[in-house]
């Protein structure tokens, strides 16, 4: 898939188990503790975890993407050139010798060297260092976050040129999640659209364009089609990649909701065949995680059925008991 969207991490780490089998949440957290994924802003002005292996060459071409996305807080917030050179410095030698810092201590050694950190300073000081190459995630601490060099965390690597390097996302970026048009994979990207274009035609007969509606969508030609019964139920976490992916989600929404119904975006969502069908929120109760379902239509039996079984799907990765209240 290239990168997954990150920004609320217990969610990103239940989206990634949904697409492998077998997976729990402590083998996703040996992944991110060990560094073979890495969770960083990248694409969009937001955490990704992404494969160590894809970090270097994906930053090279989105880093500067971001970095012009974001100008308008760099200038709100004060961030000259030099304010940010003073800042990287500090950063760096804090970091040195493979130590692991969280966001707060980082702070702490910028306020030492006479940093004064204000609003959102530190959150853009410390994006922008991720942005630039400088450092990454590091192993978990207890329940926080910390940041290592990323020269600590990722083996050097010879970097792409750039149309290869925007070649090699598109094809992640279609081949995963096609079918999908040009504007999807912009808002995805960060990329512009005639970086788009420029990378379609280096991988020309490795996609395939197909014609709906008026509408050009790109694939890889060997997607096969999906197979799935009728009453599938998903628990889709917040920021989903199945939904948050594209600029267009038209055909994830059912045609028509009930009256007086919204979509809820800032709740996990509740799918049904597909679509979005309401949303499901977790509650933390001892060692057992009860799930509120709020579907915008009373669930069939079979549909209840098969959402109890995603909740069990739930508690062998969580390793706890799971219900569905």
């Amino acid at each position: 898939m290239g990168a997954v969207q990150a920004q609320e991490f217990w969610p990103a780490k239940w989206g990634v188990a949904l697409r492998a089998r077998g997976v729990t949440e402590a083998d996703v957290d040996r992944e991110l503790d060990s560094g073979r994924i890495v969770r960083t802003h990248i694409l969009r002005p937001t955490w990704h975890f992404v494969a160590v292996d894809d970090i270097r060459w994906m930053l090279s071409i989105s880093g500067p993407r971001v970095h012009g996305v974001s100008s308008y807080y760099y200038r709100k917030h004060g961030m000259t050139p030099a304010l940010i050179a003073r800042s990287q410095k500090v950063i760096v030698r804090a970091l040195e010798g493979a130590t692991a810092l969280t966001r707060v201590e980082l702070g702490e050694r910028l306020v030492r060297a006479r940093i004064r950190l204000f609003e959102n300073l530190l959150a853009h000081l410390v994006m922008h260092a991720e942005l630039e190459g400088l450092i990454c995630s590091g192993p978990r601490r207890g329940k926080q976050s910390t940041y290592m060099l990323l020269d600590d965390r990722v083996r050097p690597a010879k970097r792409p040129a750039r149309e290869e390097a925007l070649a090699e996302l598109a094809r992640r970026y279609f081949t995963s999640h096609g079918p999908a048009k040009i504007q999807d994979f912009v808002w995805w990207s960060g990329m512009t659209v005639r970086d788009t274009k420029v990378a379609l035609e280096a991988l020309a007969g490795a996609l395939v364009a197909e014609t709906f509606d008026g509408e050009t969508y790109w694939m890889a030609p060997s997607s096969p089609p999906a197979r799935r019964t009728a009453n599938t139920v998903d628990l889709l976490p917040i920021y989903d990649e199945y939904l948050i992916a594209y600029r267009d989600r038209r055909a994830m929404a059912e045609p028509k909701l009930p009256d007086g119904i919204q979509h809820d975006i800032f709740a996990h969502y509740l799918m049904i065949d597909g679509k979005v069908a309401g949303s499901w929120r977790k509650r933390d109760i001892g060692k057992t995680i009860d799930i509120a379902l709020k579907p915008y239509r009373a669930l069939s039996r079979p549909q209840l059925r098969t959402a109890r079984g995603i909740a069990d799907r739930l508690a062998s990765f969580t390793g706890r008991e799971v219900r569905i209240a």
